[in-house]
């Protein structure tokens, strides 16, 4: 069984009823009902509201991979539970950020860059799948269409990945590395672009094949080292 926890503000949904509207248990609930069709993957859910933003040690202790969903708050987060999970994923945990979870502390600290990049709202986007042989792409099409996503575009500054899965392109001409792995320590990373909260996009089929797919690769280090440092330092750039 892959224990999962799935992180998101919860900030959009209270505060807009457009996206209630899109999902009214939340981000976190719409992926949580869709991984658990699997009876391989069991989920808990955690929120910025909650005590230590719902992160707590034993909570990771008790977490095989961590999905991320963040966007207006990044800065609410606390260092110390930015660390935490830094930590967890260096000593195995795996890590699945999505959309704008790329400038999320935790990412920040095991990417040691900015992670800046281009964007603007409401574009079609066409995500190709250049990587077929990779896991994460099992049941993935050569492409699918998303009609309405927010435009992410190069230069993303990022580390080199060490595989790129998936490459998406705007009808605007842009292009983005939209689905790209790390691994750091002993815990894998798979950034995945797409997730703009006021489009549906979580509710699209191959959308949620790519993330339960990751959830499978990303818990493939599952075994953890032993922890040695509590407050580790930020990953060199």
């Amino acid at each position: 069984m892959i224990r999962v926890t799935v992180w998101n503000e919860y900030l959009h949904e209270i505060n807009q009823p457009e996206v209630a509207a899109i999902y009214p248990d939340g981000i976190h609930g719409c992926i949580k009902a869709f991984l658990e069709a699997n009876p391989e993957i069991t989920v808990k859910t955690a929120t910025l509201d909650m005590e230590n933003h719902g992160l707590t040690e034993e909570i990771l202790n008790e977490t095989d991979v961590l999905i991320w969903w963040g966007h207006m708050a990044h800065d609410k987060v606390s260092d110390e539970t930015a660390q935490l999970v830094q930590k967890h994923v260096l000593a195995g945990m795996g890590l699945v950020a999505l959309h704008s979870a790329h400038h999320s502390k935790p990412m920040k600290l095991l990417m040691g860059t900015t992670l800046n990049l281009k964007w603007r709202h409401g574009d079609r986007e066409r995500v190709w799948c250049i990587n077929p042989s990779h896991p994460i792409a099992k049941g993935i099409p050569e492409q699918f269409v998303l009609e309405k996503e927010e435009m992410y575009g190069e230069p993303f500054d990022i580390p080199e990945p060490d595989e790129t899965v998936f490459m998406g392109w705007f009808a605007g001409g842009e292009v983005f590395r939209s689905g790209v792995t790390f691994r750091r320590g002993k815990g894998r990373i798979f950034y995945f672009q797409p997730g703009h909260e006021e489009y549906p996009i979580y509710h699209d089929k191959n959308v949620q094949r790519v993330i339960e797919n990751a959830v499978f690769w990303a818990c493939g280090n599952s075994e953890r080292m032993e922890i040695i440092c509590e407050n580790p330092e930020p990953l060199e750039k």
